[in-house]
């Protein structure tokens, strides 16, 4: 990179990081990183500021492309731009994660919460947490997807997701299986187009039930017997 091209970037980026250098907003864009579209007022409750406050915020991300906007009847609708933006929030939660862990919950409340999300969760549209870390070990385990260099789905990989019905639609610009660093586990877990499609597929077949109302999954019985059955993954390691 030149020197040019250095001072071109770095307006940008600097406005990049100044959007995200706010606490309200950090917090909506974590929270979205559950994948769904959430109304203003309901990301307002959960940042603890005034409906005003947050829509001046919201203004901010979406002006600078970090989210999507739909607006239905009297409500406002938001979500992650794309999967480029959720990228970008999971690794720099990372980067703070060890901080965070260290801050001893202050409520029971608090403290299952916690449990929950580090037990399994979505980050953006794929599975995340001992979950997330449960699947991607199987699969490499077996043969259907390699770490080597770089995460990169198999010839048995491709086959074991049409075997178990779980439909692959890549496309151009996102790459078919992607490494994402796990902010609680502090390892990689799958994601991109397979993590994707393979994180739907556990909640509309029944796999997975999400629970609160952050980001956290749950495994059913069903999904146990699922996961044992397709990737021998003990019933006990995802409870």
């Amino acid at each position: 990179m030149t020197e040019r091209d250095r001072n071109t970037e770095a307006p940008g980026l600097a406005r990049l990081a100044g959007l995200i250098a706010d606490e309200t907003r950090a917090a909506c864009l974590l929270a979205l990183l559950d994948g769904r579209a959430w109304t203003a007022g309901e990301l307002a409750r959960h940042a603890g500021v005034a409906a005003s406050t947050l829509s001046e915020h919201l203004g901010k991300l979406v002006a600078g492309g970090l989210l999507a906007e739909e607006r239905q009847g009297r409500h406002r609708y938001v979500r992650l731009a794309d999967d480029r933006v959720a990228q970008l929030v999971e690794d720099l939660a990372a980067q703070v994660a060890p901080e965070a862990a260290a801050r001893r919950p202050r409520t029971l409340r608090a403290s299952s919460a916690g449990s929950a999300m580090a037990r399994g969760r979505t980050c953006y549209d794929h599975l995340a947490g001992r979950l997330g870390i449960a699947v991607t070990d199987a699969l490499t385990g077996r043969g259907l997807l390699r770490q080597d260099t770089g995460f990169a789905l198999t010839d048995a990989g491709l086959g074991w997701f049409d075997t178990a019905g779980i439909a692959l639609r890549p496309n151009g610009r996102r790459p078919l299986a992607r490494a994402c660093l796990d902010w609680t586990e502090r390892r990689p877990h799958l994601a991109g187009v397979a993590g994707a499609a393979l994180c739907r597929h556990a909640l509309d077949a029944g796999w997975c039930l999400r629970i609160g109302s952050e980001r956290a999954v749950k495994v059913t019985p069903e999904g146990e017997r699922a996961l044992s059955e397709l990737l021998g993954i003990d019933a006990e390691s995802l409870r």
